[in-house]
């Protein structure tokens, strides 16, 4: 059985729960709200403080929804009363990224600036050669990150680019002279 499907997910204090037809859930908390239609053949049951998630049979495409649904709903209950934050850093001479409203301006070398539209329900800032992405929605954090990473991702030889925080370069070296 799926060690990850078979936990039950705890509801925090201030958190509800709520399912409709269509395996439809409702995560409500203190940083808002999300919904989710989930896989219609897992059964979803809120008992009092948790959230147990089960499969029909032992089919190897319900295995894997199994342990996929339970992360999902885990996921919104950790949005809705933490929240998700990614981290990326711009390095490179003349590389700058700009924070003006819900507009992100982004210097990188080419001949204009890039500028980026911050999604719905994800929030932006700049600090230094730092873009901090924050919103309550794992997926479209991370959508948004891998974004900005796009529009210049780090290059091997001088580590040029924008990268995530922790991402480590495999760094080559560069020719080498007569």
């Amino acid at each position: 059985m799926s060690r990850i499907g078979r936990m039950p997910i705890a509801i925090p204090a201030g958190v509800t729960v709520s399912l409709a037809e269509n395996n439809r859930v409702t995560v409500k908390g203190p940083k808002g709200t999300l919904e989710r239609t989930l896989p219609e053949e897992m059964e979803i049951k809120v008992e009092g403080e948790e959230v147990t998630v089960t499969r029909p049979n032992d089919l190897k495409k319900m295995k894997s929804l199994h342990g996929l649904t339970r992360t999902l709903i885990n996921n919104m209950v950790i949005g809705v009363t933490e929240g998700y934050e990614k981290v990326l850093e711009v390095n490179g001479v003349g590389y700058r990224a700009q924070k003006s409203g819900k507009k992100l301006t982004l210097n990188l070398g080419f001949s204009h600036p890039v500028e980026m539209q911050d999604p719905e329900g994800i929030e932006s800032s700049v600090d230094g050669n730092k873009i901090i992405i924050k919103g309550i929605d794992k997926e479209k954090v991370g959508q948004y990150a891998a974004e900005i990473r796009d529009k210049r991702r780090p290059e091997p030889y001088k580590g040029k680019g924008i990268k995530y925080i922790d991402e480590v370069i495999r760094r080559k070296v560069g020719k080498t002279g007569k």
